[in-house]
């Protein structure tokens, strides 16, 4: 006779089961426009469409590689920083094994601010020997390869943004005024965006070896660069981020469309689509932000968000949501317990890719109709039920990064140098 827990890990892996991931990305691939919002999403939204379903957990995933490789860790004199370097980043987060949507880092993004902020915008080291005192690592720039060109229909160049650290402090040090644009649009446009995202988007600090010019700027160069190698295939430039990363996502899409780095400099009729896949994220800026942005030529932006996180109700006032809404509700999920607490409704993993894995609209139930491992929503949270037995908060790094030396002692400094380490 069967135990029950035996009963419980066979249903767990029957979610394994629910489709075929090679042919939805052949599918995937024909509908590529259509799932990046050429038109906004029409019809495709509720019920959720089966393809964009999967489209829009693979840019998360791509959003959640800046969580799992961020090195959060104050102790640790590389906080603040990336712990895997380009060559390895996506096998080193899982991103590579059964996924066909393939992509090479190109670039990693840092960021610093102007303006004082909390540290779950920018984490500082509490080592005196803090690898960079002034910055961090905000993202990455990565572009498909011919491998994921097939499954993706097209080239993509694609830009991840990280997120806050901790979503609490997203409540408490959220007041930030609200300034002018004009560096996105002009001189003349009356736009305005919140000034705590835009610092972290614009300052650039002439004492940082990583930040002498801006994450705006670092971002604008290699995405006119990689435009320019691939101008004569048919490309994209998606953007993704969760949370604060959603924020930056949106100020970097417009952006983008806006000044014309979506088009190759020799080719001016070849404006190629950018679109802002953004999760959780907080509103970016007023109601000449929305207007800019939905005046904007092949600029398109779907906002992911759950029913019960506050985050993208924030600011409350005097700001507008930009791009198409898709509503989901993971408290109906039969694989979670719900506690109510903001983590667990504002986690990338467990409120937002597992609930995209299962909503069925705003009048629906819960069921998993993609194939997406519920170990997954554990990986930064104890949310998932105790008979699935998939341990709490198992994304851990190995000995919490010590690392044994040569002389047989240990160091938390434990840190895979990147080329980017010195270039900025």
């Amino acid at each position: 006779k069967l135990r029950r827990d035996n009963l419980d890990r066979i249903e767990y892996n029957m979610t394994l089961e629910a489709d075929n991931t090679p042919g939805m990305s052949r599918t995937i691939a024909e509908r590529w426009k259509e799932l990046s919002g050429l038109d906004n999403w029409k019809n495709l939204l509720y019920p959720l469409d089966l393809d964009l379903r999967q489209y829009i957990i693979h840019y998360g995933e791509t959003a959640q590689v800046t969580y799992d490789t961020f090195n959060s860790d104050e102790k640790s004199k590389y906080a603040g920083s990336s712990r895997y370097g380009k060559s390895n980043l996506f096998a080193m987060v899982g991103l590579e094994l059964g996924n066909p949507f393939k992509y090479k880092p190109v670039k990693y993004i840092y960021a610093t601010s102007q303006i004082a902020l909390p540290a779950a915008f920018l984490l500082k080291s509490l080592s005196r020997e803090s690898w960079c005192k002034e910055s961090n690592w905000m993202g990455y720039i990565a572009v498909a390869t011919d491998e994921g060109k097939v499954a993706l229909g097209r080239r993509d160049i694609l830009i991840a943004w990280r997120g806050s650290v901790q979503a609490l402090e997203w409540v408490d040090d959220f007041i930030f005024p609200l300034t002018s644009a004009s560096i996105l649009f002009g001189k003349h446009s009356c736009a305005n965006v919140h000034s705590g995202f835009l610092s972290i988007y614009t300052s650039a600090d002439p004492k940082s070896k990583l930040n002498k010019i801006s994450a705006r700027d670092q971002v604008l160069a290699e995405v006119k660069r990689q435009v320019e190698i691939y101008k004569d295939e048919e490309i994209s430039i998606t953007v993704a981020g969760h949370s604060l990363g959603g924020s930056l996502a949106t100020l970097n899409a417009v952006d983008i469309a806006t000044n014309g780095y979506n088009v190759p400099k020799d080719q001016p009729g070849k404006r190629c689509h950018v679109t802002a896949f953004i999760f959780a994220s907080a509103r970016v800026g007023d109601s000449h932000f929305h207007d800019a942005f939905h005046s904007t030529e092949n600029l398109h932006a779907l906002r992911i968000n759950n029913a019960s996180d506050p985050i993208p109700l924030l600011p409350p006032a005097g700001f507008s949501d930009v791009g198409e809404e898709l509503l989901i509700d993971t408290t109906k999920s039969n694989y979670i317990n719900f506690t109510g607490d903001l983590a667990s409704r504002h986690n990338l993993e467990a409120a937002y890719l597992h609930g995209v894995a299962g909503t069925q609209g705003p009048n629906g139930g819960f069921h998993l109709v993609v194939k997406r491992d519920i170990a997954l929503v554990n990986k930064h949270t104890g949310l998932l039920k105790e008979k699935y037995l998939v341990p709490n908060f198992w994304w851990i790094e190995r000995n919490k990064g010590m690392v044994q030396l040569d002389d047989g002692s240990w160091d938390l400094d434990h840190h895979v140098k990147d080329d980017d380490d010195d270039e900025v």
